[in-house]
């Protein structure tokens, strides 16, 4: 019986476990991976302490830090099924089941696909959802990014340095995301910006080799190598059902991060506080973690330590 059982390792996560660990509780951090979105982010300068950091080198950072503490740590395995039964919090995964007094579910967002046909036939094979993991494999090549938000113009920034011509493909009728970032794309020649669009297909044989996009009635064929999907995330929470949330599928949360559930909390992009930052999503997991110990102590739940 842990204390406290955090799903997902991402900056909420960890920063979570770091203030539970001080904290001296007996606690289990089950993930898939370690690092979340901030592990695929390109470059960082709005982290407090940080002019200048790539998100892989900020996750290591945070990764390091959870590593100085003995933490129970489950790697690599997924959260099926998340019940309160009684006053205990129920955990299945692929592999086992695990009990606490209680949980912080800190799983954030995964990838929003298109849903158009070709996208599942090329993952993997020309299309990408992690422009840090993949824009290395399309040196001197064309590629399409799929997007018109922050994260679109990221991918965008990033492969300036690196693709022979990137196209852009925005549903909106301007690109949005911040200033410095929409001027940095938009006077760059290596890239051609179609707003008012959307993709139809994704073509190819063995792997990628055009979009298909409809722009105010016309179509067209754009011939590219790679397709980078950069329209957003949705939340994971699957695993928990009886947790409520808002009609984006984020979990609802009050100001001490509490769920509908007493003894669930939630803490970072999974949740409905309105901006998805590093910083924030850090602060959350704190935040979480220290209204854990109060909730333990206020109902004479003796920590395991």
């Amino acid at each position: 019986m842990y204390d406290l059982i955090i799903i997902g390792a991402g900056p909420a996560g960890i920063t979570a476990a770091v203030y539970a660990a001080r904290q001296r509780m007996d606690l289990l951090v089950i993930t898939k991976d370690i690092g979340g979105q901030a592990a695929i982010s390109g470059d960082v300068e709005n982290y407090t302490g940080y002019q200048f950091i790539t998100g892989p080198d900020l996750a290591g950072k945070f990764e390091e830090h959870l590593r100085n503490y003995k933490i129970g740590l489950k790697e690599n395995e997924e959260v099926l099924e998340l019940k309160k039964r009684g006053e205990v919090v129920w955990v299945r995964t692929q592999r086992q089941e695990y009990e606490g007094r209680t949980a912080i579910i800190a799983s954030g967002k995964k990838s929003r696909e298109l849903n158009v046909p070709g996208e599942r036939e090329f993952k993997n094979r020309g299309l990408s959802y992690c422009a840090t993991c993949d824009a290395p494999l399309f040196t001197g090549k064309a590629v399409a990014v799929i997007g018109g938000g922050n994260s679109a113009l990221d991918t965008s920034i990033q492969l300036i340095k690196i693709a022979k011509r990137i196209y852009i493909v925005n549903i909106s009728s301007q690109l949005g995301g911040d200033e410095i970032l929409r001027e940095t794309v938009k006077h760059n020649e290596k890239v051609t910006v179609f707003n008012n669009a959307q993709v139809t297909e994704i073509t190819g044989d063995k792997m990628v080799k055009a979009v298909k996009i409809k722009q105010e009635g016309k179509e067209q064929t754009l011939a590219v190598e790679g397709v980078f999907v950069e329209i957003g995330l949705v939340p994971n929470t699957n695993f928990a059902p009886d947790v409520e949330k808002n009609q984006r599928g984020e979990i609802k949360i009050n100001s001490a991060n509490e769920t509908n559930i007493p003894g669930i909390f939630a803490a970072g992009d999974v949740t409905d506080v309105p901006e998805k930052q590093i910083i924030i999503a850090a602060g959350e997991g704190s935040k979480a973690s220290l209204n854990v110990f109060k909730y333990l102590a206020q109902h004479n739940l003796k920590l395991a330590k």
